[in-house]
């Protein structure tokens, strides 16, 4: 039994006439006597009956003709979601980021993607979390893009960096460090800190700052909340050190800049090796390249 078979069988079975069935079809009618009478034999009834001149569906053909109308048209159905979700204009892209990347970053990029008229029928999924579930769903086929930090331990998934994201110290404007615009790490050694938990991905960034600086902090508190974060370093509870981006013009806090190239580390885009992606994620991979070499210009 094959696709062929049963469509001709569905064209059939509405004319009850093997000649305009044949036309409709555009083939001859032997071959679409062969094909029914193939399917016939394969599933051992005979699906139509000589009914004067002309055929019409058996009992059996009646009964099988159901599944089949049903099996045609969700095939049909799936064709054209596929073909929706592969066309350049139309595609779904799924985009995953890590938490601290930003509020705008990625926004800001698929709202430019999105002005595109050629583009402005393709949708998105988003989704956040740590660069371990980001690396999982990458793998997995969850996701076809991520946005997130280089890892040498992933020799499965393509890394290419975008820009540089710049961490910083904060404190409030009554803490000692505040008198100073940067800062080297083994200044903040006398200081309690605000750290991000030790699940995070920027707590990951933070502690080789502190290792690289032979630096061990004394720290006040862990969380994960950014804005929390922020708040407690406001209000003198202790130092923090949190990507730029995260900061958002917050005027209760001195930033610093911190003297030491750890401390702007590389957002890259990351893909699954030699994994096919559909031409719309293609292209949201290309614009998403010459967008951030944009921004870089821009900064620079």
């Amino acid at each position: 039994m094959n696709l062929k078979q049963l469509q001709y069988f569905r064209v059939l079975a509405g004319y009850e006439h093997f000649t305009k069935a044949a036309e409709q079809l555009s083939i001859t009618q032997p071959s679409l006597s062969h094909a029914i009478s193939e399917l016939e034999k394969e599933l051992g009834t005979y699906l139509f009956e000589k009914h004067g001149r002309n055929i019409r569906l058996t009992k059996y053909g009646r009964f099988f003709l159901q599944y089949v109308e049903r099996s045609l048209d969700e095939l049909e159905k799936g064709e054209k979601k596929l073909h929706d979700i592969t066309c350049p204009s139309r595609g779904v892209v799924d985009v995953a980021f890590m938490y601290h990347l930003g509020p705008q970053m990625i926004p800001n990029m698929i709202q430019a993607f999105s002005r595109k008229n050629e583009y402005k029928n393709v949708r998105f999924t988003l989704s956040q979390g740590s660069t371990k579930k980001i690396f999982q769903d990458l793998k997995t086929g969850k996701v076809d893009i991520a946005f997130t930090l280089m890892d040498d331990d992933e020799p499965e998934i393509e890394f290419i960096p975008l820009f540089k994201q710049e961490m910083v110290a904060v404190a409030s404007y009554d803490h000692p460090l505040a008198r100073y615009d940067s800062i080297d790490m083994k200044d903040t050694a006398p200081y309690p800190f605000i750290l991000f938990n030790q699940s995070s991905d920027m707590r990951r960034i933070i502690d080789k700052l502190f290792e690289s600086a032979g630096v061990i902090p004394q720290i006040s508190c862990e969380m994960d909340e950014a804005d929390v974060i922020a708040g407690l370093a406001a209000i003198n509870f202790g130092i923090a050190i949190m990507p730029k981006s995260l900061l958002l013009n917050n005027n209760n806090l001195k930033v610093l800049s911190i003297n030491h190239p750890l401390a702007n580390p590389a957002v890259c885009m990351a893909c699954v090796k030699n994994r096919y992606l559909c031409p719309a994620t293609e292209a949201f991979q290309q614009f998403s390249l010459n967008y951030s070499n944009d921004l870089v210009l821009q900064l620079h």
